[in-house]
């Protein structure tokens, strides 16, 4: 499949609403309501994108018609560790689309040594950040921190 990838815009809230979406039902045999990502919680994510400091970059078919993808980074409150949000829409995985969003993420932003990622401790994204050199250091049953050398 060909697919490009670019720098999410101001623009670009909607892109990120259904990306949210997608990385919440990623796993769920029994997706839940679109309504989820208005939960506090998650919309943070999404709410007012473009703000100082938002970035990140996102994945269509060769000719911009389908989404298939996003990462995206918000800066974190103070001492906080930071988030790096991360979907690949259901039946686009597993095509080099996740490493793609991350390879530009991780150029654009060398300096980024420690993230947060509210996945599982046996989450797939885990696997493909270790194979970007990030290392988990702390875990719950819900979210993996993950630090990498420089």
């Amino acid at each position: 499949m060909d697919y490009s990838v670019r720098p999410l815009t101001a623009t670009d809230e909607p892109i990120l609403w259904e990306m949210l979406y997608q990385a919440l039902t990623a796993t769920e045999i029994d997706p839940p309501p679109r309504e989820i990502v208005q939960r506090p919680e998650y919309a943070r994510y999404a709410e007012k994108w473009g703000c100082e400091g938002d970035s990140g970059f996102v994945a269509h078919d060769a000719t911009q018609e389908e989404l298939l993808g996003a990462v995206w980074f918000r800066p974190p409150a103070a001492n906080a560790t930071p988030e790096l949000a991360f979907a690949v829409k259901s039946g686009h995985r597993k095509r080099g689309i996740g490493a793609a969003l991350l390879t530009h993420w991780v150029k654009a932003n060398p300096d980024q040594s420690e993230i947060s990622l509210r996945v599982g401790p046996n989450s797939p994204a885990v696997r493909l950040y270790e194979r970007f050199g990030f290392k988990v250091v702390k875990q719950s049953p819900d979210s993996v921190t993950m630090r990498r050398e420089f």
